[in-house]
């Protein structure tokens, strides 16, 4: 028979172990507010595999508002990591006609400040915001600062450098201002080189494709 102090003990493991099962639960509910993901948007590619959807992302905003990517179903989406210190910089002048172009044709086009090339984009969330709009009066969403590659490389954009992610292919990014086309349903159909122009030929026939 146990005594009291046996009783006591196996009282005491019986609820941390239920305290403990449910901090499990907790943290595998819990994600990071800039790389939020829902999963039910996922599909499988023509082999079988699974493909995500870019629609199942939360992001951040340059302002600090959340946004969730599902807001843009329906329409083509353009991903860009931008910087304001590059050579390809001007292109801000050719993402933003192009947006102002197609904005109301179901398309738009999303900025991702990045710092990964050389420090090309040293700035805060703030002067990188008022950098677009005094010199390139860019009205396209901005969303706030990441890293497009290495360990510390932004959900979306694991998602968009890797087949088991996507289901179209592996890349990377190679440099500021490359850009990913993505389809009405949130699926990475294009990768485009950083020195392709915004209003390329290529792109421009994509946007008005039915």
């Amino acid at each position: 028979m146990l005594n009291a102090t046996k009783l006591i003990w196996l009282f005491f493991v019986i609820n941390f172990m239920k305290i403990l099962g449910l901090l499990f639960v907790a943290m595998g509910l819990s994600f990071c507010s800039t790389g939020q993901r829902n999963v039910n948007n996922s599909t499988k590619n023509a082999t079988g595999m699974n493909k995500h959807s870019i629609h199942e992302f939360t992001v951040i905003s340059i302002d600090g508002d959340s946004l969730n990517l599902s807001e843009f179903k329906g329409k083509k989406m353009m991903i860009v990591n931008t910087a304001s210190k590059c050579g390809l910089t001007p292109q801000y002048k050719e993402l933003e006609a192009l947006y102002r172009e197609f904005k109301d044709s179901n398309f738009v086009i999303i900025g991702f400040p990045a710092n990964n090339f050389m420090a090309q984009e040293p700035g805060s969330d703030d002067e990188i915001a008022a950098f677009c709009s005094k010199n390139y009066g860019v009205s396209f969403p901005m969303m706030s600062k990441i890293s497009v590659k290495g360990k510390d490389m932004h959900p979306v954009y694991k998602f968009l450098t890797s087949l088991s992610e996507n289901g179209l292919e592996d890349n990377e990014v190679k440099w500021n201002f490359q850009k990913y086309l993505i389809d009405e349903n949130g699926f990475l159909v294009r990768v485009i080189s950083p020195t392709t122009a915004p209003n390329d030929p290529e792109i421009i026939s994509w946007i008005k494709s039915k």
